[in-house]
């Protein structure tokens, strides 16, 4: 990984050197821990049939510190089912950073033989931002070849946007800092999305969205929306009725037909822009819950009342009649005697 990042920081340096408009990159200090990259699947037999356990775990954890001068772009993106995290940010100057990203994508399939099947997924993400940065044109020298006796330039006002997308709730939220000379801020994202299937049938499903910023803008540009669609698949199932579906981020399908609705009849629709200095303090929560239980009647009904008192589900539309004793649930009655006796 180190040496990926290296090669993807040399290639950047040289583009812009060419461009003749940068600068050098100074790094004083830069911590990042990964913990906890796990993922456990315990199958005990094929879905397609009763008797069977399928389990999948994956956790992610990253947390960063970073002090230093010169110029910094970071870009970070996350998806856990159908949340999204993305978060970018450059400019050249001072920086202290702190920065946390907290991932977790988790599905359980238990079809066991003598009781209903349930489908369980939850997918969470969380990511926590302590950011200070002050612009400051900057001139760096780069290696040992020709930027090391022509440094490149950095002056790069500060800019930084993270973006929250929950697409079983339908629901977007976006914060943006550009054109900034200074910035001290504090930003907190959680999304959560939970669908849960039993085959009673019961559906229940929610989906969560959170950003707080707390934040201090010098001389620049600060944006916040939020969008709601009018359409949400906290609870949708498929065509059939039955199969549970998780994926509602593709722009086709179902995925379309959320983006119509939020931008053209959209339930909230929040657009401010702040240019200049301020001080900024934002506390967005969006909750959809979805929950549905439907009963069904077991094989065969009893009916003390008739054929006409069944559920409509037996009888049908024509509500047929049918003689005596054969379709209309009456009670059978021992005769006295045979109708037809026996003839020695």
């Amino acid at each position: 990984m180190t040496k990926g990042i290296g090669e993807r920081l040399f290639a950047h340096l040289a583009r812009t050197g060419r461009k003749s408009v940068i600068s050098a990159i100074s790094f004083a200090f830069v911590l990042a821990v990964l913990i906890g990259s796990s993922m456990a699947a315990f199958p005990s037999a094929s879905l397609s049939g009763p008797g069977s356990y399928e389990e999948k775990n994956i956790t992610f954890n990253f947390e960063q510190s970073v002090q230093g001068n010169g110029y910094f772009m970071t870009y970070m993106y996350a998806k856990s089912g159908n949340l999204a995290v993305k978060n970018y940010a450059h400019g050249s100057g001072s920086i202290n950073n702190e920065a946390v990203l907290t991932y977790q994508k988790f599905n359980r399939q238990n079809h066991p033989i003598y009781s209903d099947y349930n489908d369980f997924s939850q997918n969470c993400i969380q990511f926590k931002e302590d950011n200070a940065m002050v612009y400051a044109p900057m001139r760096i020298a780069v290696g040992t070849g020709y930027y090391a006796a022509n440094p490149v330039d950095y002056n790069s006002l500060l800019k930084e946007r993270t973006e929250a997308k929950n697409y079983r709730a339908g629901t977007s939220m976006l914060h943006e800092v550009e054109y900034a000379h200074a910035l001290d801020k504090e930003l907190e994202v959680n999304l959560k999305e939970k669908f849960n299937y039993t085959y009673d049938p019961v559906w229940e499903g929610v989906g969560t969205t959170e950003m707080k910023v707390n934040e201090d803008v010098t001389d620049g540009k600060t944006h916040i929306g939020v969008l709601q669609s009018s359409k949400d698949y906290s609870g949708k199932l498929a065509s059939d009725g039955k199969t549970p579906l998780y994926d509602f981020t593709s722009l086709k399908g179902l995925g379309s037909g959320m983006l119509s609705s939020a931008l053209k009849n959209p339930a909230i629709d929040i657009d401010e822009d702040y240019w200049g200095t301020y001080h900024i303090e934002k506390n967005m929560t969006l909750e959809v819950p979805y929950y549905k239980k439907t009963s069904s009647d077991d094989w065969l009904p009893c009916c003390f009342g008739g054929y006409l008192t069944m559920p409509a589900s037996y009888i049908g539309d024509a509500k047929l009649k049918s003689a005596k004793g054969i379709f209309d649930c009456t009670c059978f009655k021992a005769a006295a005697q045979a109708q037809f006796p026996r003839v020695y």
